[in-house]
């Protein structure tokens, strides 16, 4: 019978006890893969024995015992109870076959004798005779065992036998013998159910039942060792681990070498010849059958790999790393994919064979390709530590610095100097050289990345490669390094167009230079259309990071911000699921930039904010000018000062005012000086901005209206003239395309204009910031409109516009402008002005309406016509200069019911 529930099991054998003692004897063969229970299940039944009447007596093979002589009925006769001369008489038969010279010869005699002493003690009390593992038995004892078999049908003796499935033994004679006789039944036990674990977890099933059945395959073991583990963790771990090894070892030694094949392998392929077994996978598939009947394995594979990852543990170091390598050159011969060759070489720590670089550089590109950057790192490392080809090794060292740049910027500036002196030693490639380039002056080693700049012009005339890559970079250059851009070598203009034929190239060659467009002529018609091209058919793999950003940047700086954010969003959850941290920093800080252009000066702090944790500022080089200026312009415009002071106190690579992240942080110190009421520092970080700016023809409105900043210095230190020159300056310099910087003109324009001019300037600058969709800055237009109303005496005005100008202002978070806006002053003023322009009559009406009732509801509440309520209504509308009730003050609203 087969059962997979150790009560059923016990109910069998406690039936056959009871016809064991009513003197029909019996025999069970129990069988079953490992940890079914068969152990746990000869101990409940000799527990029980004594309440039926027999006594049992008990013994477990072992294979450390299995050479010893009669060991087994060693246990047995030793637990008897027996009388001194029958106990004389046992020692002196087992010391008498100990001496026999074979331990598989056994003296017939002697078997018999000790056969006849355990049934001459059955005939006094009947025996339950339990030997758990019997296939672990020695021969003699064995055939005292078969020997009693043959002969207690008609005996009080109850014979229980466990043996595993998996035994080499198990069709051996002694089984043979005990399984034909007719009075033995035989119970297979099966590893437990859906059910069984449910009921093995009791209140715990409904949480991690099936988990637990799907790692354990039902075994016993690996059932209470995952619970434990998913208790205390919530996943496989150490209990889990040793559970699969007790079941590893369990099994024997040559199931074991199994083990430690697939643990190597992952898979069952060719595990006969790692280990050396030859083209014959008879015995290897013997063992996979026991590893599955025990649990450990589905399809062929370990069950988790927490298993897996204990079996290769259990390995000694040098047999483990042994096997990697001998897998790595089966898995070579045998044509398996490059990651799988690169897995096992990185096990072993090996790569001195030619193929075997060629795998790790092939892995990593894959690696790096599939989001899997961490291991493209470790190949390349060691495929860095194993080549001793000085010019591979710099290409390998470049790939290296690439893959590491994903994860953390600082982390390559340890192969640099190796690189360069690999330059200088003509084993670097031209494109390699830019790479190098860029990477020394990321992090601020000008003078390094000036020479090598030098270095390339040296090298002759460019191979096809060096010219994509200089192609592309100068308007990279252009727009991000522009002063470093007269030391890199021209590309003609046939080989720029040469090299946009490789699409990658192409893309990244159009991006750089939409953006450098952007910033030295301002935006065109097409830039949009470009941008948005481009990064539709961008991903962000390896090659198109600079693609991706530098499209994002163009199209940010043509005052399109609202039509940046949505790519810029979905870009940085693709770096969030690549594993790119490097790039979601990157990506993070431009949705930071994106975030103030519109006005949002919360999101703007905050995805500023995540750029500088992702990547810790040490590690952003002279780019942490980006974040960092983006940074202290939000805590600026929000008026948090103190919050934002450490930020202010940082300090920053003295090569960052060499580029355009340096240009960002100047405007964004010199906002944060202006705020904290030092109109003359920040004046002249402003005009250090400008000055560079104009140096490296940058000097565009989108990107950076220096002028304007340094004109409201200007206005603070009350130096009005030279504010008023700075602003028509900039005003000149605005194209169509300019409508947020032309409008912020305006408004700094009305600020150094007469009172009476005051309003009409502004009204023209709300059209033009209003369809910018700089929120921020439109408030700052309703702030000082508010105020050229009140100065003119426009008190309703100024009211009803101070309310709307206070609102956007707490949505911008812009909390300076909150405190300037108190809502009693603009209110008292307005309230002040209506009753000289209302009737009483009039102004009821007009609170009702504003309180949102119609005019029937207003005719009931105050017992007046419809009719009259509609001429009221015309009157106040004519009279406030409004068309709709929607239109009427706040300040009216609330007062009916008041």
């Amino acid at each position: 019978m087969t059962v997979d529930d150790g009560r059923e099991g016990l109910a069998t054998l406690r039936a056959l006890l009871a016809e064991a003692v009513a003197g029909k004897g019996r025999i069970a063969m129990v069988t079953g893969a490992v940890a079914t229970g068969k152990s746990e299940l000869l101990y409940a039944i000799a527990e029980r024995a004594f309440d039926q009447g027999a006594l049992p007596l008990t013994a477990t093979g072992s294979p450390a015992e299995s050479g010893l002589p009669l060991g087994v009925l060693s246990q047995l006769l030793h637990s008897a109870p027996l009388p001194d001369s029958k106990r004389r008489t046992v020692l002196g038969l087992l010391d008498d076959d100990r001496g026999a010279e074979s331990a598989e010869h056994v003296d017939v005699r002697i078997v018999d004798a000790l056969g006849r002493i355990l049934l001459d003690l059955a005939e006094r009390c009947p025996l339950l005779i339990a030997v758990d593992d019997v296939h672990h038995a020695d021969r003699a004892s064995q055939q005292c065992l078969a020997y009693l078999a043959r002969r207690v049908k008609f005996a009080n003796v109850m014979l229980v036998l466990s043996a595993a499935e998996h035994s080499p033994h198990l069709r051996t004679l002694f089984h043979t013998e005990v399984l034909r006789q007719p009075h033995c039944r035989q119970v297979r036990l099966t590893h437990l159910s859906r059910a069984g674990v449910d009921a093995r977890l009791g209140e715990d099933a409904h949480r991690f039942g099936a988990v637990v059945h799907t790692l354990s395959g039902g075994n016993r073991l690996l059932v209470d060792a995952l619970l434990e583990d998913l208790q205390s963790t919530g996943a496989p771990g150490d209990h889990y681990g040793e559970a699969v090894l007790a079941c590893v070892r369990r099994l024997g030694p040559c199931i074991q070498e199994t083990a430690y094949g697939l643990a190597v392998l992952g898979e069952p392929g060719s595990i006969g010849r790692l280990l050396g077994l030859g083209e014959s996978d008879a015995v290897v598939d013997k063992s996979l059958r026991a590893l599955t009947g025990a649990g450990l394995l589905t399809d062929g594979r370990f069950r988790h790999q927490a298993a897996r990852s204990a079996v290769l543990a259990e390995l000694d170091t040098a047999d483990r790393i042994h096997l990697h390598r001998r897998a790595a050159e089966l898995a070579h011969r045998d044509g398996a994919s490059a990651d799988v060759v690169a897995g096992h070489l990185l096990q072993a720590s090996h790569a001195g064979d030619p193929w075997a670089l060629s795998a790790l550089e092939e892995a990593a590109r894959l690696a790096l390709r599939d989001n899997g950057v961490e291991a493209a790192i470790e190949y390349l490392k060691l495929a860095w530590r194993a080549c001793d080809d000085e010019r591979r090794r710099a290409r390998i060292g470049t790939a290296l610095v690439r893959a590491e740049w994903r994860i953390d910027p600082g982390a390559p500036t340890g192969h640099l100097a190796e690189l360069t002196d690999a330059l200088r030693k003509g084993h670097l490639g031209g494109g390699d050289t830019v790479v190098l380039a860029k990477a020394l002056l990321w992090h601020g080693h000008v003078q390094d990345a000036i020479n090598v700049l030098d270095r390339l012009r040296e090298l002759g005339e460019p191979d096809q490669e060096t010219t994509a890559e200089l192609a592309a970079a100068r308007p990279w250059f252009r727009a991000l390094y522009p002063s470093f851009l007269a030391h890199l070598p021209e590309v003609t203009v046939s080989q720029a167009t040469a090299a946009a034929s490789s699409l990658g190239v192409g893309r990244r060659i159009e991006s750089a230079g939409a953006l450098a467009g952007v910033l030295t002529h301002g935006p065109r018609e097409e830039t949009v259309a470009t941008a948005e091209h481009i990064l539709r058919g961008s991903r962000l793999d390896e090659m198109t990071m600079d693609t991706v950003e530098t499209a994002l940047l163009a199209l940010t700086y043509t005052d399109r911000s609202g039509r940046a954010a949505p790519w810029c969003d979905a870009f940085i959850a693709e770096a969030e699921t690549r594993g790119a941290p490097s790039r979601q920093a990157r990506l993070s800080a431009i949705r930071a930039e994106i975030g103030l252009r519109e006005g949002d000066l919360a999101a703007a702090a905050a995805a500023a904010r995540r750029a500088l944790e992702i990547i810790p500022a040490e590690s952003w080089g002279v780019a942490v000018g980006g974040p960092l200026g983006t940074l202290l312009l939000a805590g600026a415009a929000m008026g948090r000062l103190n919050d934002f002071l450490p930020e202010f106190n940082r300090s920053v690579p003295e090569a960052m005012l060499e580029t355009r992240h340096g240009l960002q942080y100047l405007r964004g110190k010199g906002r944060f000086n202006l705020m904290a009421d030092q109109p003359d520092q920040a004046l002249r970080d402003f005009l250090r901005c400008g000055e560079l700016m104009t140096r490296w023809e940058l000097d565009v409105p989108g990107f950076i209206a220096w002028r304007l900043d340094a004109a409201e210095a200007l206005i603070a230190l009350r130096e009005d003239d030279e504010a008023r020159r700075l602003v028509n300056d900039q005003l000149s310099r605005c194209g169509r395309q300019s409508q947020r910087v032309r409008g912020s003109s305006l408004r700094l324009l009305a600020a150094v204009s007469e009172v009476r001019h005051r309003p009409a300037i502004l009204r023209q600058a709300a059209d033009l910031l209003e369809a910018g969709g700089d929120q921020y800055e439109y408030a700052r237009l309703l702030f000082d409109l508010t105020e050229a109303y009140h100065a003119t005496g426009e008190h309703r005005r100024a009211g009803m516009l101070g309310q709307r100008a206070r609102a956007l202002a707490e949505e911008c978070h812009a909390e300076p402008l909150s405190r300037a806006l108190p809502r009693r002053d603009w209110d008292d003023a307005a309230a002040a002005d209506l009753p000289t322009q209302l009737s009483d009559a009039e102004r009821r009406v007009a609170e009702l309406a504003a309180d949102g009732l119609t005019n029937r509801e207003i005719s009931g509440r105050l017992f007046i016509t419809v009719s009259t309520v509609e001429q009221h209504l015309t009157r106040v509308f004519r009279k406030l200069k409004v068309s709709r009730r929607t239109d009427l003050p706040e300040l009216l609203a609330g007062e009916a019911s008041a």
